[in-house]
Order: C-alpha cells, then sequence, then structure tokens
C-alpha cells in the first residue's frame, strides 16, 4: 500500500486494487518525435499481443485498461491518472527491445505515484534476457518469460507471496536472489482464446492504420492466426514461443473476421502470422467458408515458397486476398543459406510468378547487412528483385536481436553497437566484416530509390489512386515527411536525454 506524506504526524493509506491492472505499450522516444517519425506515418498497428491478453484477464474477472504510447504517444499524464483514480495493484509492459527503457522510464515513474504497485514486464526482449532483466533493473518486479496470458492471469489470482510456484516467472527471492521458475509446460489451446479485446484501445479502429499502399479499402486491421515458426532463421527472435507452433483452427479464423467486420466493420485485414499457409488444409477450408459466406472483406498474408502452389493463391484470390508477403532476405544465395534454411532462389523466383499470375500483389521482406553481407552481394539482391514482378519492397537494416540465434557470437561477425533504444531495423548498428556503415547506409538509399523510380514501379502507384484511395490521401497529407525520409534516411528520432 501507498502511504504518502499528509499534514504533520499523518499518514493517509491507500489501498491498491489486487484484482486491476493497467497494461501499457511503451513509445520507445520522446513523444516531439512522434509527429513526424516516418514509421508512425507509415502504420500504427495494434498491439495484438497485448489485447490479447487483456481478453484473456477479462474473461477470468479481472479488470483491464491499456495505454497504447504508439498510438497516443502524449499518454504519461493518462497513465498518471489512471494510476491515480483506479489504485491498480499491477502495472505491466510489453517490450521490444527499442521500447523497452521507455517501459522502465514509466515504471520508475509509477513506482513514484504509488509506491506499492508492482511492474510486470513481458515481451520478447524480456523472454530473451529472462534473469538479466531483474539483475540490472530494480524497477522491475516481476518479468514473465513467454506467452503471457495465462502466466499474468495466475499472478494477479494467486498474488505475489505465490509468484515462485508460479511457472513462466523470472522474480526476487526475499526481494534478493533473482531466479526463473521455468517454462510453462502447457501450452494454451488458441481455439480457446477469446478474440482479443479490440474495444479496450482507445479509437479503435479509426487511430490504427495499416502500412501505406498495402490495403484497398479502410477500416483495417492486423490479425494473428498463429504463434511459433517451425522453421529456424538466424535473425528470428523464437525467445517468446521457442520451437512451438501452433494455429487457429479454419472456423475459429471465419468466426474471428465476422466479428471484426459485425462489431467494428473492418473491411481488410493483414494476418502478420509467419508461416499462415503451413496447414495448407486449413487455409483451403477458411477460403471456401469466404467464398460459400462472403464477408466483403479482403486480407493480405505471409507465406513461404514451399508453402504455396497456383491451385492455393487461386483459391486465395477467390476468397479475397489481395497481396502476399513472402521473405527473400538477399538475392545472393551463397549469403542466404548461411542464415535460412532451404535456401533456393529459383523456387522463390518461380512461386513470386505465380502469385502474379493468380491475380495478387507481391510483397518482398529483405534485409540489408546481415553478416557475410558485401557489396558484392547487395548487387545480387538489386539484380534479383528488379528480375521479378514485384510490386512492394521492404528492406529493413539487419538487427541482432538478443532471442536470435546468431546474437550470441554476433561480435565475431562484425562490429556491434549494441544501443536498444535504436533496434528498431532502421538504424544499421551492426557493421558486417568488409563493409562500413557509409556503404550499407549507401547501398539501402540506392535500393529503396531505383526501386521507386522504376517505370513499373511509378505504373504501379498511379494505379493505387483506385485501388488504395486511401493510400494516397495519407501519401499526399504527409508529403514531406516521406520526401524527407526519401532524402536522408532518417527515422526523425529525438533521443532521450
Amino acid at each position: 500500500m501507498l502511504c504518502p506524506t499528509g499534514h504533520a504526524g499523518y499518514k493517509e493509506i491507500i489501498l491498491l486494487n489486487n484484482n486491476k491492472i493497467l497494461l501499457v505499450y511503451p513509445l520507445g522516444y520522446r513523444v516531439e518525435a512522434a509527429a513526424h517519425d516516418i514509421s508512425r506515418i507509415a502504420s500504427i498497428m495494434p498491439s495484438i499481443g497485448l489485447i490479447s491478453i487483456v481478453a484473456f484477464l477479462e474473461q477470468r474477472g479481472i479488470q483491464t485498461a491499456i495505454v497504447d504510447c504508439y498510438a497516443r504517444p502524449n499518454a504519461d499524464n493518462l497513465i498518471r491518472d489512471y494510476l491515480l483514480s483506479h489504485k491498480p495493484a499491477y502495472i505491466a509492459f510489453s517490450c521490444t527491445t527499442s521500447n523497452f527503457l521507455d517501459g522502465i522510464r514509466i515504471a520508475k515513474a509509477a513506482k513514484s505515484i504509488q509506491p506499492d504497485i508492482k511492474t510486470v514486464f513481458g515481451g520478447a526482449h524480456v523472454s530473451a534476457l529472462k534473469e538479466k532483466i531483474l539483475y540490472h533493473f530494480p524497477d522491475v518486479d516481476f518479468a514473465i518469460v513467454g506467452e503471457g496470458e495465462q502466466t499474468l492471469a495466475d499472478l494477479i489470482e494467486r498474488g505475489d507471496d505465490e509468484a515462485g510456484a508460479i511457472e513462466g516467472i523470472v522474480l526476487r527471492e526475499n526481494n534478493k536472489k533473482v531466479f526463473f521458475t521455468g517454462y510453462r509446460k502447457k501450452m494454451l489451446d488458441l481455439d480457446t482464446l477469446p478474440f482479443p479485446a479490440y474495444e479496450k484501445l482507445q479509437g479503435y479502429p479509426e487511430a490504427y492504420t495499416l502500412p501505406i499502399f498495402n490495403y484497398p479499402k479502410t477500416p483495417g486491421t492486423s490479425c494473428i492466426s498463429s504463434r511459433g515458426c517451425p522453421y529456424q532463421c538466424s535473425y528470428c527472435d523464437r525467445s517468446v514461443f521457442r520451437r512451438s507452433f501452433r494455429y487457429n483452427s479454419a472456423i475459429y479464423l471465419y468466426e474471428h473476421l465476422k466479428y471484426l467486420k459485425e462489431r467494428f466493420g473492418i473491411r481488410h485485414l493483414s494476418f502478420y502470422d509467419d508461416q499462415f499457409t503451413f496447414n495448407r488444409k486449413r487455409v483451403v477450408e477458411f477460403t471456401q467458408m469466404l467464398i460459400d459466406h462472403p464477408l466483403g472483406t479482403t486480407f493480405n498474408c505471409v507465406v513461404r515458397a514451399e508453402h504455396i502452389d497456383f491451385e492455393l493463391l487461386l483459391q486465395l484470390k477467390a476468397a479475397g486476398c489481395w497481396m502476399v508477403s513472402l521473405g527473400i532476405e538477399t538475392g545472393d544465395i551463397d549469403l542466404l543459406a548461411m542464415h535460412r534454411q532451404n535456401p533456393d532462389l529459383d523456387l522463390l523466383a518461380q512461386k513470386i510468378c505465380l502469385i502474379k499470375k493468380a491475380g495478387l500483389r507481391v510483397k518482398g521482406l529483405l534485409m540489408i547487412g546481415l553478416p557475410g553481407e558485401s557489396e558484392g552481394s547487395i548487387k545480387k539482391s538489386m539484380d534479383y528483385v528488379f528480375s521479378l514482378p514485384i510490386d512492394e519492397i521492404n528492406i529493413s537494416k539487419f538487427t541482432p536481436f538478443p532471442g536470435s540465434p546468431i546474437y550470441k557470437n554476433i561480435n565475431k561477425l562484425g562490429k556491434f553497437d549494441e544501443d536498444w533504444e535504436q533496434m528498431d531495423c532502421m538504424n544499421f548498428l551492426f557493421i558486417p566484416k568488409g563493409m562500413t556503415k557509409e556503404k550499407l547506409e549507401k547501398y539501402f538509399t540506392k535500393f529503396y530509390k531505383t526501386h521507386y523510380t522504376r517505370p513499373s514501379t511509378l505504373f504501379n502507384y498511379f494505379s493505387m489512386i483506385w485501388h488504395s484511395p486511401d493510400s494516397w490521401k495519407r501519401f499526399i497529407l504527409n508529403l514531406g515527411d516521406f520526401l524527407k525520409f526519401a532524402k536522408t534516411d532518417k527515422r526523425f528520432i529525438v533521443r532521450r536525454k
């Protein structure tokens, strides 16, 4: 409980509500930068993990509230007001590597307002570092490792005194020794979970936007219908779901889309599963439901080349699929073989052509700066991509996250500046041997500029006036920021002092 000193000799006792929790998604940088953050301008996505946890807690009778600082950057006063008026016993943070330190800042502020409040941290960054989080950050009371629904519910229902008996938690024993209680032995059946609590997000769905030029209609949103990945690429963070791979059934998926359409009027959905088509039978059943009982909703999905064929692509198209994304990473086969299972650029090219033949848009996902990268490998990537009928590209700057397999030996493969606040895939913090940051920046800019000045690309975007009019509206309204980004390649983040 919090006992702030009032008049001389008097202390007001304030009881915190042990059945109430505030969940926060931190911004990760200073509020002043948010208005011109090109990442936010291009897309503001709801934190699906956080609202999935909230729905689970609410189902168990636990009172929740969410503050999404990415959608509402100037949120410090909102958090303070909630803590003072509702007095939750817990405040929890869902953290990536880049927004973790902002979470720590908010946790410190929360404890200055309500000293007895318990701070709980989760997410990929925390799951990867486990005990190190509590060793180095005294304002963290509990860290949740792995998926958070059951573990967080157990913590709130059983209380701090029994936390050591709950699987999936890092805590301090007697407020001193840090230990991890171990991974949960049983993972959740995804079909038993309630739909994410979208309604808890203030301003949803209008406050959120899908990536520009990646949708035909609004309002839109995102969804995740599986957890984990059966593959083991060197650069992927596997700390939350480890080697597991689970997915919702076709009927659950259909009902989820139906709920979004009827409750919020959603007209386009992006599935952000790593492997949406891995289980072909599930996708065939799901798309057939959409064909037989249309919802008037279009969708995008992410696939691997090994798990698509022309018949399936035609079925996706008939069901309302608008765009398919797939990971290319690099057009250098030798470099690809160093980091990814089943490297086959010929297969990738064949499947990209099939996606286009089926009448779908194609988005290629790439990286620059992987260990082993060279000027020659980047040139090969450019030649490869520009030889294919790819509509969109997304190039990330390779970032070795703590939960990725390559992280352990990353300092042997080049120079790594482990600045957590800048680890957002928009900064070259790792420089491969034989390369310089200047060369990486030069080729990154050249790659994008070459793509966006090609006649086929220009014609493609011109046609978006009819196919995605809302994207053009957003582009024109934010033209100045897009041009500045194209010229400088800077996200315009003002660093926290």
